[in-house]
């Protein structure tokens, strides 16, 4: 097998693992006084008892190293409507410490202090329970102690680009096609009406591809 060949299959890899869809998050932490906030693509729950978060970052990432550091963290995820708090947020000139807070409504989460940003769908407060290496990235894992929710349509991210619009729910299976058929019904297909928010690569900073 050629370089040519390998390196054809890896770029329609990582084209492939660009494309599934997921929300958009920024991380907030504060640690001896400095606050960070970094916007991220991979927010998962990883249990369900305990309820168990799993945040993927760049290695040696600023917010990596203030949440461990402190031992808490915050998520704010966010709504369809943030698509500038995530650029901002990805952009790696942005200024340092609370600087980058200015302008922004925000209020200090109850368990991490960690600033909870106003208007996201999701705010989870979270203690720190592992880091791990993982490839080219660090896996951080926290506990949920506090949640709030509110009503709203996500942000999400797909292919490198951001996406708002309201979600259209699947109609559920009525047992006479098998999952996956294809609708019969005539009905619209459940899409996302997107916005343009680009996610430029020179602006990410923890955002994995």
């Amino acid at each position: 097998m050629t370089n040519l060949t390998l390196r054809s299959r890896w770029s329609a890899h990582d084209r492939a693992m660009r494309r599934p869809a997921t929300p958009v998050s920024v991380l907030t932490a504060v640690h001896e006084g400095h606050q960070h906030g970094t916007t991220v693509s991979t927010v998962t729950r990883i249990s369900h008892r305990p309820q168990v978060l799993g945040v993927c970052l760049k290695p040696d990432s600023v917010l990596a190293k203030l949440a461990t550091g402190e031992g808490r963290f915050a998520v704010n995820v966010l709504s369809g409507e943030q698509g500038r708090l995530a650029r901002h947020f990805a952009e790696s000139s942005r200024p340092d410490g609370a600087a980058q807070f200015l302008g922004i409504d925000w209020h200090p989460a109850t368990y991490s202090r960690a600033p909870l940003l106003h208007g996201a769908l999701a705010h989870y407060d979270c203690r720190v329970i592992g880091r791990y290496q993982v490839g080219d990235h660090e896996v951080l894992l926290g506990a949920v102690v506090h949640a709030d929710t509110a009503e709203g349509s996500p942000l999400i991210s797909c292919s490198g680009e951001l996406f708002a619009g309201t979600l259209i729910p699947v109609a559920e299976n009525d047992g006479r096609a098998p999952l996956g058929a294809e609708p019969t019904t005539g009905g619209p297909e459940p899409t996302l009406a997107p916005a343009v928010l680009p996610l430029t690569p020179p602006a990410k900073e923890n955002v994995p591809s």
